[in-house]
């Protein structure tokens, strides 16, 4: 059972996190005509009274870069401004997630976005490890990923993750912890709600733009990790045959943070993840706020005023 933070925000106003409801007549309820993010906080190690949020802003922006593929403009701004508030009023004392959610939130039956309502509603919820902290275990899914041409992938859209839904039941039930999906041409792409990387003799791998992913936040950030500390990124697309020869694979992603690659399919990966434990120890840190060169990744709200 989750434990949800007791506010949200709803219809524009703070309530009780109980009294935020919407209509069986929903319409992105229907057509999956909503955008969502996602957010990690976190007490501040060296000051309780204080919360840190991870890359808000890049959220924030792309949280509304996704809203525009609904026609709903909603600005970068108004919604950091609700979230910072939104955390103000939960006065969080663990470890938690926040979920921004923009929605066609008519009541109607006509596949649009246009001359429809929209709105924008958050909430939260304690969240300590999605993921186990030892490593899963991967089988490549039979289902495929979306392709732009066919469906806004930039955007965070609440209809793709339908896809995620069925190959992540797929995985489990076939005896793994999470699935690998490929892109249209056959090359690897990511995971349900997650990015991937691998390592290859010396080098981090990681798909490209071009290869349909989502635009992770997490993953910008441990490319932007890996290039200062001068580990060679490579951006490209990956054949399935890679993963299981490659020397550490990990997923990445807000809930996930960094997640080692046990196995995949039948082939047993390394035990041994010395890129991978070096990348999570620094982006441990950056997110407590330990690491002075990535302050400005790292939002502080006083929970006091």
């Amino acid at each position: 059972m989750y434990s949800f933070l007791p506010i949200a925000f709803f219809k524009n106003e703070f309530v009780p996190f109980e009294e935020a409801r919407i209509s069986i007549a929903t319409h992105a309820l229907h057509y999956g005509t909503g955008a969502f993010g996602g957010l990690r906080g976190i007490p501040d190690p060296q000051n309780p009274k204080q919360i840190l949020l991870f890359r808000l802003d890049r959220h924030c922006q792309r949280l509304s870069q996704s809203a525009k593929f609904l026609h709903y403009d909603l600005p970068a701004q108004k919604i950091e401004e609700t979230i910072v508030t939104f955390v103000k009023k939960n006065q969080p004392n663990k470890s938690f997630y926040i979920r921004p959610f923009v929605y066609t939130s008519d009541l109607g039956i006509a596949p649009r976005v246009h001359n429809i309502e929209k709105d924008f509603f958050v909430y939260g919820l304690e969240l300590g490890d999605y993921l186990s902290a030892d490593g899963v275990n991967c089988r490549i899914s039979s289902w495929y990923r979306q392709e732009d041409r066919s469906f806004p992938l930039r955007g965070k859209i609440s209809a793709a993750y339908i896809t995620s839904s069925l190959a992540k039941t797929e995985a489990v039930e076939s005896g793994f912890d999470e699935a690998i999906l490929m892109n249209s041409q056959g090359k690897v792409c990511e995971a349900s709600g997650m990015n991937i990387f691998l390592v290859r003799n010396g080098q981090l791998i990681t798909p490209g733009f071009d290869q349909d992913i989502l635009e992770g936040i997490t993953r910008d950030s441990i490319v932007k990790i890996a290039k200062d500390l001068g580990i060679e990124t490579i951006e490209r697309s990956v054949d399935k045959s890679e993963l299981f020869i490659a020397d550490e694979v990990f997923l990445s992603g807000t809930a996930a943070k960094i997640t080692p690659v046990n196995r995949i399919e039948n082939y047993q990966l390394p035990e041994t993840r010395p890129l991978t434990e070096k990348l999570k120890e620094k982006l441990t840190a950056i997110t407590e706020n330990r690491d002075p060169n990535y302050q400005n990744w790292v939002y502080a709200i006083s929970l006091d005023g």
